[in-house]
């Protein structure tokens, strides 16, 4: 089964459509690429799909322990390279709720490092990953 589709739409601009929901967003060229910088970047996808995959995972193995990680959230930021270019590091905020014990703090945080998307990043990305267990 296709998982998505991609659409170039012109003017450095693509439109993503998940085939099994039919939800859809678009991505633009960035600013220091020739584009408008008006939507996500595909490289910022790909960065913010660590962010997100790593808060996916953590709620599943919250839900398995009876933790609510409703309103966390990760502050992405993206670091480019030229020559190739190409994305060179990648630098993840989590912002946790504190209310959570030691022991599970360090299950919660092994399973986001182990991540599906954060294995699926070239070995010569760097990846800065810092929790605050502060909400």
């Amino acid at each position: 089964m296709i998982t998505s589709k991609v659409t170039y739409t012109g003017d450095l601009r693509t439109e993503c459509e998940h085939r099994s929901s039919g939800n859809t967003f678009i991505t633009d060229a960035p600013i220091d690429n020739h584009g408008f910088g008006q939507a996500f970047s595909p490289t910022d996808t790909v960065a913010t799909a660590l962010a997100s995959c790593m808060l996916t995972v953590m709620g599943i193995k919250a839900n398995g322990l009876g933790i609510d990680l409703k309103d966390s959230d990760v502050e992405v930021t993206k670091y480019m390279a030229s020559d190739p270019r190409r994305i060179i590091k990648i630098e993840t905020t989590l912002h946790m709720p504190a209310r959570i014990s030691d022991k599970d703090r360090k299950i919660l945080e092994h399973t986001a490092k182990t991540c599906p998307v954060l294995y699926s990043l070239h070995p010569d990305i760097e990846k800065v990953i810092v929790f605050h267990w502060v909400l």
